[in-house]
């Protein structure tokens, strides 16, 4: 556990009254074992920009947001910070250095205030070593993380920045939804941020966005960002329909 960490009893219930149990890590669990995950977990509160967890720090268990969202980013040699994952909702995060007995191998920051969940490793642990479809459903949520990885390798090697702007643009929408408005999306990043999940500096971010804004693909409004014509901006970044 990170010194930021609060450590509070449970009070935003068990496990099996969570609305998005089903899209976690857990969705596979029975009742008596989502209980027995609620009788051991512990939550925390955190503050945009604070740290959940740190690269290099040994995890004693795996998270689970229970509401906001995070990024999950390394340090490169050149100083400059690399974001390898987002989590919201129902994302699980730290489980695949538990799982490897190893540290974990990037930080967890807040972009928004966030409440995450704490289960103890040797808890889901006995879990998992009981239930095959948990097993499975773990294996399945690494699979997931690794097709997002090499997808971001192949951007990186093959892709323009123009390209790999736009195809961030159109992954947060994915990922994190629209406002009410269907065209908003639903999250708030820095410009820094965005270039870091496209691989541009930010210097160049700024002058695409502002390049989409001009053309009416997008509509920058202060750090909220307006998708306008998806479908040129898939075509941007060379994604089919």
């Amino acid at each position: 556990m990170t010194t930021t960490e609060h450590r509070c009893k449970i009070s935003v219930g068990g496990c099996d009254k969570c609305d998005s149990v089903t899209q976690s890590v857990f969705g596979v669990l029975n009742k008596t074992e989502l209980e027995t995950l609620s009788q051991h977990k512990t939550y925390s509160t955190y503050k945009k920009g604070q740290v959940i967890f740190y690269e290099g720090n040994q995890p004693h268990g795996f998270y689970c947001i229970h509401s906001g969202k995070v990024k999950i980013h390394k340090l490169g040699n050149d100083g400059k910070e690399q974001i390898v994952r987002l989590a919201k909702k129902s994302s699980a995060m730290g489980y695949r250095s538990m799982l490897g007995d190893e540290p974990y191998n990037a930080t967890a920051t807040a972009i928004e205030d966030t409440v995450a969940c704490f289960f103890p490793k040797n808890i889901f642990i006995s879990l998992l070593s009981e239930n095959n479809k948990l097993a499975l459903h773990m294996i399945k949520h690494l699979s997931a993380d690794l097709k997002i990885a090499e997808q971001m390798v192949i951007n990186m090697a093959q892709k323009h920045a123009r390209e790999r702007v736009s195809e961030t643009l159109l992954y947060l929408k994915d990922f994190f939804g629209f406002d009410t408005d269907n065209q908003t999306i639903n999250t708030i990043l820095t410009r820094e941020d965005i270039g870091s999940l496209s691989g541009t500096t930010t210097e160049t971010t700024i002058r695409i966005l502002s390049e989409f804004n001009k053309s009416g693909l997008i509509e920058l409004q202060g750090k909220k960002i307006k998708l306008k014509d998806i479908k040129t901006l898939k075509q941007i970044a060379n994604i089919g329909d």
